[in-house]
């Protein structure tokens, strides 16, 4: 991976760095503008515990993530990423990996345990950042969770999401974080979608459609079952996610 360190992280407070930050979602994901974060989002995020983070080339913004606050049954705070994107000609830099780092280092500092966000199964590329990289787990799976959306990222394909759990504080995220091995639970299912997935879903949207909607009946079954997502591995063919029992 290629470094980049011109680029810097900062947080995002003012109406025209939030109104930059919708401009690029434009730009990255080709959203029509009812579908676009608003600047008012921006806004109530920043004023009830939420993470709002840029990354700047010099002074022009590249990237950004924001998260909002929310409560788990019981009163557990946590933190939901809900957006976080790089503008393409960035995304070979690790900008991502420092935005997450960023809001993993914030969170710990006010004892909040947990981040989520979601993430689209088929996108294998970032499900390996995710478990992979970051040390993220998955128990959860929602068909068609946005809607069918105007990005043409998405294909016209519905928006199956599963939801990433980051422990950021655990001794798995961090060996995960530090590049150090750690033991695997033992496998109880597999999930495998062809690396092919990509092109289909330009070049064949009615069969991407089938082989997505095959993944989530999969997910489903297994998430009934209590499993969870904890690695996926790769092949010249396949990525298969790995799913077990995990406490």
């Amino acid at each position: 991976m290629s470094t980049a360190p011109h680029i810097s992280i900062e947080p995002l407070e003012s109406v025209e760095q939030f109104r930059e930050a919708v401009a690029l979602q434009k730009t990255i994901w080709g959203f029509e503008d009812i579908e676009l974060l608003p600047v008012r989002l921006f806004v109530v995020a920043s004023k009830i515990g939420g993470q709002i983070y840029g990354a700047y080339d010099d002074r022009r913004m590249i990237a950004f993530c924001l998260a909002i606050p929310g409560h788990k049954p019981g009163g557990i705070a946590y933190l939901h990423s809900h957006m976080l994107g790089v503008l393409p000609e960035y995304r070979d830099f690790g900008i991502g990996r420092r935005l997450k780092l960023r809001q993993r280092d914030d969170a710990i500092a006010r004892g909040i345990q947990l981040i989520e966000w979601t993430f689209d199964p088929l996108e294998l590329r970032n499900a390996y950042f995710n478990l992979e990289r970051l040390g993220a787990v998955v128990r959860r799976f929602v068909r068609n969770q946005y809607g069918t959306t105007s990005s043409v990222l998405h294909s016209g394909l519905p928006t199956d999401r599963c939801t990433a759990e980051w422990w950021v504080n655990s001794p798995r995220v961090q060996t995960i974080l530090d590049r150090e091995p750690y033991d695997r639970p033992a496998t109880v299912q597999r999930i495998a979608v062809p690396v092919a997935i990509s092109k289909l879903r330009r070049e064949d949207p009615a069969q991407a459609k089938l082989i997505q909607a095959e993944i989530a009946a999969q997910f489903e079954a297994a998430f009934r079952k209590k499993l969870t997502v904890f690695a996926i591995d790769r092949d010249e063919t396949h990525a298969t996610y790995l799913l077990g029992e995990l406490a």
